[in-house]
């Protein structure tokens, strides 16, 4: 009996041995993934310390030793965008066969529910135009192009809870974010290459815990948190999100949609120096100040309704929208304008996710891709006064036109007094002529400046502009200096 017993002990140690010896990769590289073209390629993962991993693929092999601590990493020379199906050796103490793998661009879209929202509720609010499947037929096709990672709302460390790779088709899709895919059917069918799309959101999240603690500290505009213990930024601690469900993974570039929580607190123009440590807090931990980074203008919603700790007034919103906008200053970045894609002002989801994800589509294709589409809406540059006229000038203002037909709305002017009044818009040439009664000499003009906005002047492509006041605060964009650094 002791014999057997001793046997048995071995053999626990034994199996504990191989299990603590096993290769072992994070999550999000495995079966069905796709991996970023023409940049270096990272493979990484686990593994007993000093061990030797071989990693083969795509006809070449790389060679790591486990760490100290067990990790491992190797990196290819840049590959070229491949739909063939291929298998990846990971070799050392055993064996793992990675299969079914494509070479193309990577992209993750992050934030709260709207990037959230599922392909499987969005076809009650899909009207998709001419040519444009909506989400209920989406469903029932297979995207061979496409494949789709999903992390789980789970805080889990060192790595991401998620079933991994799937193609992009049946259960996996609906449960997939609405706008991830859209923007990956876009992009796919004007590049022609596989299209990776990992969505990590969670519902109701404010901005703080996407956000690395670091890049926080790293910004004079939040030194005054730098006093609290534990280190919190407005009363939320920051990076809970990023270290269980954003740092695990690898990425080409970001979709961002996310603020409605932001704004219920009153960020105003904060925001932009809480966008500012998202975004170059990712950027730093990923060693790419050049990471693309594209968000949504959160949409119009009534705020005053709400029965929040904090009240509102119909310029809260706006007020956040300009926090934004104004985080455009900040290198490498883009914003989906959706004020026109509303249809109930009480339900804080907007409908129309295809055509959000098309409009963040046309920035990637303009910005990263060298296409030649129009991917902005009119975006106000300056405004000049003649006689009792505001003659207001515009970026992206080619063929300014009304998207509904009708005279412009949601222009408002006022005077030196800042009495402000409806006011009257008309559109001539590639400028915006705007006055009203009583008003004898313009000094500001808002556009857009309520939470019930939904204007209607666009360019010729249909893109909604972007609300602005003329004499909004200014945010000052400078690049990030550590705080007691020189």
């Amino acid at each position: 009996m002791k014999v057997r017993t001793l046997f048995i002990f071995l053999l626990l140690i034994a199996s504990q041995t191989i299990v603590s010896a096993a290769v072992r990769l994070p999550k999000i590289l495995g079966n069905n993934m796709v991996l970023q073209r023409e940049k270096p390629l990272p493979i990484w993962g686990w593994a007993s310390a000093g061990e030797q991993v071989t990693v083969t693929f795509a006809g070449q092999q790389k060679t790591a030793k486990a760490d100290a601590e067990g990790t491992w990493k190797v990196t290819f020379d840049p590959l070229k965008a491949n739909a063939n199906p291929q298998e990846m050796t990971i070799a050392g103490s055993d064996t793992i066969t990675l299969s079914n793998l494509l070479i193309g661009e990577v992209w993750l879209c992050s934030g709260q529910s709207n990037m959230e929202y599922t392909m499987k509720l969005h076809p009650k609010y899909a009207r998709p135009a001419k040519g444009i499947d909506s989400a209920a037929v989406a469903l029932t096709k297979t995207h061979p192009g496409i494949r789709i990672f999903k992390v789980e709302k789970e805080r889990s460390n060192p790595d991401v809870t998620s079933t991994g790779w799937n193609e992009c088709s049946g259960e996996a899709l609906e449960a997939f974010s609405a706008i991830g895919f859209y923007f990956a059917k876009d992009i796919q069918r004007e590049l022609n290459v596989p299209i990776g799309v990992i969505s990590s959101s969670w519902g109701g999240s404010r901005i703080e815990p996407w956000t690395p603690a670091e890049a926080y500290k790293a910004l004079p505009a939040f030194a005054a948190a730098l006093q609290s213990e534990p280190f919190k930024v407005d009363e939320v601690e920051p990076g809970k999100n990023y270290r269980s469900m954003i740092k695990p993974l690898a990425l080409r570039g970001v979709l961002w949609y996310q603020g409605e929580s932001n704004c219920m607190q009153h960020d105003g123009m904060r925001y932009a120096d809480k966008m500012q440590a998202l975004i170059e807090g990712w950027r730093k931990e990923w060693g790419n100040e050049q990471l693309p980074f594209y968000s949504v203008m959160i949409a119009p919603f009534l705020y005053t309704k709400r029965n929040d700790r904090l009240p509102h007034t119909p310029e809260t919103l706006p007020e956040f929208w300009e926090a934004q906008t104004q985080s455009l200053k900040i290198p490498y970045t883009g914003m989906a304008v959706v004020t026109d894609l509303v249809d109930d002002l009480g339900d804080i989801h907007p409908s129309y996710k295809w055509e959000i994800g098309r409009r963040l589509a046309l920035i990637a294709l303009a910005k990263d891709y060298d296409k030649k589409v129009v991917s902005q809406g009119p975006v106000f540059k300056e405004m000049k006064v003649k006689k009792r006229q505001a003659i207001l000038s515009f970026d992206h203002a080619d063929g300014l036109k009304s998207l509904d037909g009708k005279p412009l709305s949601w222009f408002s002017i006022a005077g030196a007094d800042g009495q402000f009044k409806p006011a009257i818009a008309k559109i001539k040439g590639d400028k915006v002529i705007v006055y009203a009664e009583g008003v004898r000499k313009p000094a500001i003009v808002r556009f857009a400046w309520n939470e019930t906005a939904m204007p209607n002047l666009s360019n010729k492509a249909g893109l909604p502009a972007v609300p602005f006041c003329t004499d909004a605060l200014e945010w000052k964009y400078t690049k990030n200096s550590f705080i007691g650094a020189e």
